[in-house]
């Protein structure tokens, strides 16, 4: 688990780096809900993603500094790295699957990264990073299960807690399980964290069954971003203390949150930034009366104009 110690270590040292995501506090109305939500919107994040806060602290607590970095990543952890390391004066070289949305792949480069691409899934492209980072000696950031990039997405909880000190209930949206990990750490069961999940990609769900981390299927429209094959050992024994809940949700209802986060405030949000804000649409989580609910919305590496249609 991250400490509270911990994270707030890591704030400091990403001050220079990140930034303080804003939240939005909106009426039960202007979603179409019975209740007010307060949004964190870590989707305004440097790379277009809560993932540079776990980057850069894994690259900032290395010592002596690295020459170099190698990552395995969905998208979304590559271009923070490829981002985290052009900042530091570092050179990255970034594995990712071959179905990479295209937005994200020019991204990742956009950074200066190399970017290899192929296979069909995450684990895939981390088992060919592996191979490479044994050939060149490069730092490996994991996008999840390293205690420096836990430390670093718990900052997400430590602002909202600050901004929003009043919330009962956090939304996250779940993968591989970094975010949940570092936000249930922060938090510790001092509100009650959510994790949402899709359908397609139920992997902490699974695990929560099974009692241990087991593999689950990859798929859906969040695949490229929530779908990692396993949860980390990291962060599993933190969700087994801390999160209170795990819930599923549709494909549809995923492209339905991406829709009226655009129609109703013109955030443009990828699909796995827009699933914690689905299991409240949907229905498929339900607060207790007088509850005060935070959602996440983690990611907007999308192409707009799929949104926008």
């Amino acid at each position: 688990m991250a400490s509270q110690d911990q994270i707030n270590a890591a704030s400091v040292r990403l001050l220079p780096y990140v930034r303080h995501t804003p939240v939005l506090r909106l009426a039960g109305s202007d979603l179409g809900v019975g209740f007010p939500v307060t949004l964190k919107l870590e989707l305004l994040q440097h790379a277009g993603s809560f993932k540079p806060r776990g980057a850069f602290n894994r690259l900032l607590c290395a010592m002596p500094r690295p020459r170099a970095v190698i990552a395995a990543s969905g998208g979304n952890h590559g271009a923070a790295v490829a981002y985290a390391a052009r900042a530091l004066g570092i050179s990255a070289e970034i594995f990712v699957p071959g179905p990479t949305p295209a937005a994200k792949v020019a991204r990742i480069a956009s950074y200066g990264a190399r970017v290899v691409q192929g296979g069909d899934t995450y684990n895939e492209a981390l088992e060919a990073s592996r191979i490479r980072q044994a050939e060149t000696g490069a730092l490996e950031v994991h996008a999840y299960d390293d205690p420096d990039v836990l430390a670093g997405q718990g900052t997400v909880g430590r602002e909202l807690e600050a901004d929003a000190p009043d919330l009962t209930h956090v939304l996250v949206a779940t993968g591989g399980g970094g975010l949940i990990g570092g936000v249930a750490s922060w938090y510790a069961s001092r509100v009650q964290v959510i994790s949402v999940e899709p359908q397609g990609c139920p992997t902490l769900h699974a695990a929560l069954r099974a009692g241990v981390p087991v593999a689950a299927p990859v798929g859906g429209v969040a695949a490229d971003s929530l779908g990692a094959k396993q949860v980390g050992a990291l962060m599993f024994p933190i969700a087994q203390a801390h999160v209170a809940q795990a819930v599923l949700v549709s494909d549809a209802a995923i492209v339905e949150a991406q829709r009226l986060l655009w129609d109703r405030l013109r955030l443009v949000a990828e699909p796995g930034g827009a699933t914690a804000l689905a299991a409240l649409l949907s229905g498929a989580f339900v607060p207790p009366e007088h509850a005060r609910v935070g959602v996440i919305v983690c990611g907007a590496n999308t192409d707009p104009a799929k949104v926008a249609s």
